[in-house]
Order: C-alpha cells, then sequence, then structure tokens
C-alpha cells in the first residue's frame, strides 16, 4: 500500500443515465434534480475543506463539472483527462439490462458495474483504467479534492486502501457524499438529506 496524501473524493451527482442504468463511461448526461441535490449536500460537507486550501482535481467531462461548480461552490480547480471515467467501448450509450442480456452465463453471476465495464467490447479494460489512475495518485503533492465518477472512485479507493480489484467493483459508490482517504483509512462524510 502506497503512502498517498489525504484526498476528498467526491462523485458527481445521479445523472439521467445513472437512473436509466445506461453506461456512460466517457459520454455524458446531464444531472438529475437529485443529483443536483447530492452536489448541494456535498458542498454542505466540503466547504470548511475549501478553507484548508487543498489542491484541486476535477475530470473534465459535463457531470462531474456541473457537480464541482455546485459542490465547489465556484472554487478554482485543476481538470485532469486522468479523472475520465473508465471508457466502455462499444458499450457506452447501452443499457446494462440490454447487454446482461445478450450476455448469456455471465449474466446469471450478477458482476458488479466494475466487471460489466472491464468486460466492455471495445473499452479500456481495467489494466489501463488502473494504471491510469495510479499515475495521477502517484503525482499528488499534498491534501487534495478530487471530483471524478464512481468506477473511477471504487478503484481510486481500493488502490488507497490497499485491497485488490475483485473487491474495488463492490466498494460502496454512493453519490451526495464525501469519501475521506488517509493512511490507508476510509471514512464516509454525509449530510442529511
Amino acid at each position: 500500500m502506497a503512502n498517498y496524501p489525504k484526498i476528498w473524493f467526491l462523485r458527481h451527482g445521479q445523472t439521467e443515465w445513472n437512473r436509466a442504468y445506461r453506461l456512460q463511461g466517457q459520454l455524458d448526461s446531464p444531472l438529475t434534480e437529485q443529483g443536483i441535490a447530492d452536489a448541494h449536500r456535498q458542498a454542505a460537507i466540503i466547504g470548511p475543506v475549501l478553507a484548508q486550501k487543498p489542491d484541486i482535481y476535477v475530470s473534465p467531462l459535463g457531470r462531474t463539472r456541473q457537480t464541482a461548480q455546485i459542490a465547489l461552490a465556484g472554487t478554482a480547480c485543476h481538470y485532469d483527462d486522468r479523472l475520465m471515467e473508465i471508457h466502455a467501448g462499444d458499450w457506452q450509450g447501452r443499457l446494462r439490462e440490454d447487454i446482461l442480456a445478450e450476455s448469456g452465463d455471465w449474466a446469471q453471476q450478477r458482476p458488479s458495474a466494475l466487471a460489466i465495464y472491464e468486460k466492455a467490447v471495445g473499452g479500456e479494460g481495467l489494466a489501463a483504467f488502473q494504471a491510469r489512475i495510479r499515475s495521477f495518485l502517484d503525482d499528488l503533492t499534498g491534501p487534495t479534492v478530487v471530483v471524478a465518477h464512481g468506477l473511477w472512485g471504487q478503484v481510486m479507493r481500493a488502490q488507497v486502501r490497499g485491497l485488490d480489484m475483485k473487491t474495488a467493483g463492490h466498494l460502496s459508490n454512493d453519490q451526495g457524499c464525501v469519501y475521506v482517504l488517509e493512511n490507508g483509512y476510509e471514512t464516509l462524510l454525509d449530510a442529511p438529506q
């Protein structure tokens, strides 16, 4: 387990495609009303952290930009392509239920979202995704706020905590909260709904 600086991780708020169980990958859909409320809940949590002047990095995709604008109250940030969600190849934009319906016996195993993206035809694949996330983590020099994506967060959190990738796909994947990672441990900060 590597020794990374303290990280506050925010997953973007719920999107139209999250609600429909449509694979987004590096495509985009807008935040729902719930997604906007998720970002406001994060703002209530992260405000005192921002006063500490941490580094702030945001995925350049629209749903994370929209979340960051609300949750970080317009605080200046850096956009980093390494924070984009895993690319799901030919499956981007498709409904999860349609993909599983075509997958025969594999669907009976009830794969995690990360396992589905890993298997995506023409997708980025887990090894490349993990390498991209490690590259980002290795460049951190101090306490950092990160606004990114669900699967990105699962893999990053597993990496920081020293967990294997099979476990990563089963970590919580909540919106509207902040995951705090420090010294190999994770704490979930939540605000009232």
